[in-house]
């Protein structure tokens, strides 16, 4: 068993240096993460972030996994889910962390996954429930993201889709990585008793990365 990460968007990975996680894990990573890092694993499911993709070829030399489409009839190399999950990128991430592929089952076998970049509230938003503020995300105002002024995305389904992984798989242990103890988090994840907090601080302690 061993230890992965899975990237999400969010500001608050933001201070982490990505390319130091690889000595500790496999790292998952969602959507224009591939922009500038090489994760194991690049899950996307946003049509327009997989056919941004294909345009670069991307896939035929990396592991890039998205759910089945018939868009995708012409595009070559990558993996596809056996069904979709239609769940946003980060939870279908997660999931494939956890789950792994059935072709492949001894590649995705993790007793620990951390989860950065899970943010489920928007910039500026209300820290007591989420609600409110603006498009939290590390590539807003880039090519197929919207704008850093566009209200937030509603994380309601992102915390649905994260709580039934984490719940199903009790013996797993889920640590989200956080800018501070105080960030907020959704009910249903607060209940679980294998979902655990961490802030960036004491991450990069534990794992002994410096600040870029």
């Amino acid at each position: 068993m061993s230890t992965a990460f899975v990237i999400g968007n969010g500001t608050s990975r933001t201070p982490i240096p990505l390319e130091e996680l690889k000595p500790h894990g496999k790292i998952y990573a969602c959507n224009a993460v591939y922009r500038h890092f090489e994760p194991d694993y690049l899950v996307a499911v946003d049509t327009k972030m997989v056919s941004e993709i294909n345009k670069k070829k991307w896939q035929w030399n990396h592991e890039v996994w998205t759910n089945p489409n018939k868009m995708y009839d012409s595009y070559h190399k990558f993996h596809f889910f056996d069904e979709a999950l239609g769940w946003s990128s980060g939870p279908t991430a997660l999931w494939l962390a956890t789950y792994g592929d059935p072709k492949n089952p001894t590649a995705h076998q993790h007793d620990t996954i951390y989860i950065l970049g899970f943010d489920f509230k928007g910039t500026e938003a209300d820290e007591h429930n989420g609600e409110g503020g603006l498009i939290n995300n590390i590539y807003a105002d880039t090519e197929n993201y919207k704008k850093s002024v566009d209200p937030a995305t509603y994380h309601g389904n992102w915390a649905r889709q994260t709580g039934i992984v984490c719940q199903k798989n009790p013996q797993k242990r889920y640590i989200r990585v956080v800018q501070n103890k105080e960030d907020y988090c959704p009910n249903n994840l607060t209940q679980l008793t294998n979902f655990k907090h961490v802030t960036v601080a004491e991450f990069m302690q534990n794992f002994k990365i410096l600040q870029s």
